[in-house]
């Protein structure tokens, strides 16, 4: 796991060293463990190394295919890159190392850019090829490794974070107006811009590649999901074996390190279920524990820490358990640093994430991740059953898109803006993107309540997981410390798409029956309904306690709707209410006011949306006003 950056110069202008260095040394925190430099007149890939297979100096990067063709700098952990060496030796390839890197840059020596898709791992990776004078960027299947480019027509650059980019001389940070409107309907991106005007992100499963003849970028998209082509003859029994064969099999894949491993350990099945198989690999694992000071928080929150849980997992699978108890003063803290790590503003409360993994960062240097699971086997069965009888795509989609206006709906975002913003966005925008979420896969149809939910899947799967990801890595890398997902194995992933969603759900039939005409039958339906996961729940029932297997789904979330009514409500005005306030250069303090007051009254939870505001004021100090944070 690593930090990556790189310059190609299509103008043939040479890139000096040390301006490479200032990019590399703006992601050291990724890669404490060295850092390595490749200048070729024009082109310039740099490299700051975390150490995890092969530590020793001929894991170093930027790597050299032995025939010297291809160059690369590479960020992430290819989990079958054993089988793939042994395919490479088979044609003639030798090997000095025992480095995932050393594999992939023969592999592109031996099949070119397409080896890219035989990769069963996370990755993100710049490679140059010396005799094409091309420059090629590759991302993984599921997004899990972040990549970012900005383009001016005759530089193009890239790197791991935005960070490395801005540290280009260059550069000048400007705000993305568009994506900011985006941001503040589904607090989440699902364009592939970002709040840094002309920096976009690399989708996932996408190789581009820019040469100097053509001087343009092109894209591969090479793999996407697919719950279209589900095996409806698959039995519950059947479907529930095969997910603990290839649980296993993915759990065991990730383990595989130099370097000491533990996983998180919450109160729930997916982490709980990495646990219990880890834990028959690596004796006494390390494992993670974030609870939360509950004294002053009452309502739903009042259930939201899971220390206990957790503790009696750790006492089960005889780990070396350690945990972190955060209260109410620890946001203000962290969020200057959170936001200075994420940059790419994305989803809900995730200081959480980044204490702990400064916890297990003390202890290790590769954490498993529970992350994956609820969207590949139906854990939001609350979402999907709200167009679960939708008639036709524009049904679904008017009511799908209702739901995942997470923070200012359509109807309210002209308040939300100054004048100066308001002129310069579209309103209409934000669900033109989000129906090009479905419209981009020719293969879904709307005809059944089957459909509906299987299409849900695939977009959350596009949306919601990838930012979850750049939470996860971004906060981690914060710390250098590599997190792994074993739900996100190429074979797991592939299998899940194919059990029916009769097997996911079990309140289908009971949902046939609800008279869409009762709204409070179908209120009802949504607070109560929490039935996803079921083959996965069975098959993970040989490991982790049925007590465990049955509880309902808990996020991992401190309890900030109390925590923002009581301590953290003086800091919350502080910040945004005051003249100070950089923010209201974009976003109209009067309604910023409104909603810092509906929910201290107790009118509305706002937590989300007040959340979004405190990222966003840290953002624009941090990185339109170059606030520094310690």
């Amino acid at each position: 796991m690593c930090g990556i950056v790189g310059v190609f110069n299509l103008d043939g202008e040479p890139f000096s060293h040390n301006r490479l260095k200032a990019m590399t040394d703006a992601v050291a925190h990724r890669g404490p463990d060295g850092e390595g430099h490749f200048v070729e007149e024009n082109v310039a890939l740099g490299h700051r190394r975390l150490a995890i297979l092969d530590v020793s100096p001929k894991g170093a990067q930027p790597m050299s295919s032995k025939n010297g063709e291809w160059i690369i700098t590479f960020n992430g952990c290819v989990y079958n890159f054993a089988e793939l060496r042994e395919d490479l030796k088979t044609r003639g390839h030798e090997f000095i190392s025992s480095s995932d890197t050393e594999v992939i840059v023969e592999g592109l020596a031996a099949y070119g850019p397409t080896f890219f898709e035989r990769l069963n791992g996370m990755f993100a990776i710049g490679a140059w090829n010396r005799r094409e004078k091309k420059l090629y960027l590759s991302r993984d299947r599921f997004g899990v490794k972040p990549l970012y480019y900005w383009f001016t027509g005759k530089t193009f650059v890239f790197a791991s974070e935005i960070k490395g980019i801005i540290a280009h001389p260059d550069f000048k940070t400007e705000l993305d107006l568009g994506a900011l409107n985006e941001y503040f309907t589904f607090q989440n991106l699902f364009s592939f811009r970002t709040l840094f005007k002309n920096v976009y992100t690399l989708p996932p499963a996408n190789t581009l590649c820019i040469g100097t003849e053509t001087k343009a970028i092109t894209h591969n998209a090479w793999w996407d999901y697919d719950f279209t082509q589900t095996d409806d003859d698959i039995s519950f029994e059947d479907a529930t074996a095969e997910t603990r064969r290839l649980m296993k099999i993915a759990v065991a894949r990730q383990t595989v390190s130099d370097v000491p491993l533990g996983s998180y350990l919450s109160g729930g099945m997916d982490s709980g279920s990495i646990t219990a198989i880890a834990s028959d690999h690596i004796d006494r694992l390390a494992t993670f524990t974030c609870g939360f000071d509950m004294s002053e928080v009452t309502g739903v929150e009042a259930n939201y820490d899971e220390r206990r849980d957790a503790e009696l997992m750790a006492n089960q699978f005889k780990t070396e358990h350690f945990e972190q108890v955060l209260n109410a003063g620890d946001l203000s803290w962290s969020l200057p640093r959170v936001v200075h790590h994420l940059e790419d503003l994305r989803v809900g409360m995730s200081y959480p994430n980044y204490y702990i993994a400064r916890l297990a960062s003390k202890f290790v240097k590769v954490c498993l991740q529970g992350t994956g699971g609820d969207e590949l086997y139906g854990g939001y069965p609350w979402r999907y059953y709200r167009i679960f009888k939708a008639l036709d795509d524009k049904e679904f989609f008017d009511d799908y898109y209702n739901y995942w206006q997470r923070l200012v709906p359509d109807n309210e975002r002209e308040f939300l803006f100054t004048d100066k913003v308001r002129a310069q966005v579209d309103f209409a925008e934000p669900r033109q993107i989000f129906e090009r979420v479905f419209t981009f896969n020719k293969r879904l149809k709307y005809d059944t309540p089957e459909q509906h939910i299987n299409n849900s899947l695939y977009f959350e799967i596009k949306t919601f997981l990838p930012s979850l990801l750049l939470v996860g890595d971004k906060l981690s890398m914060a710390h250098g410390l590599e997190e792994r997902f074993p739900f996100l194995d190429n074979d797991l992933v592939a299998f899940a798409q194919k059990i029916p969603v009769r097997h996911k759900l079990g309140n289908l039939e009971i949902n046939k029956r609800i008279d869409e005409n009762m709204f409070s039958d179908k209120k009802k339906a949504y607070q109560e309904f929490d039935d996803g996961k079921n083959v996965l729940r069975k098959a993970m029932s040989g490991f982790i306690s049925e007590k465990i297997i049955t509880r309902k789904k808990q996020g991992f979330s401190a309890p900030d709707e109390s925590w923002y009514r009581g301590e953290n409500a003086e800091y919350i005005k502080g910040l945004l209410l005051d003249k100070t306030t950089v923010c209201s250069e974009f976003i109209n303090k009067e309604y910023i006011e409104k909603i810092i007051y509906e929910h201290i009254e107790k009118r509305i939870n706002h937590r989300l949306l007040i959340w979004s505001f405190m990222n966003f004021e840290w953002w624009c100090r941090i990185f339109l006003r170059n606030e520094k944070v310690a």
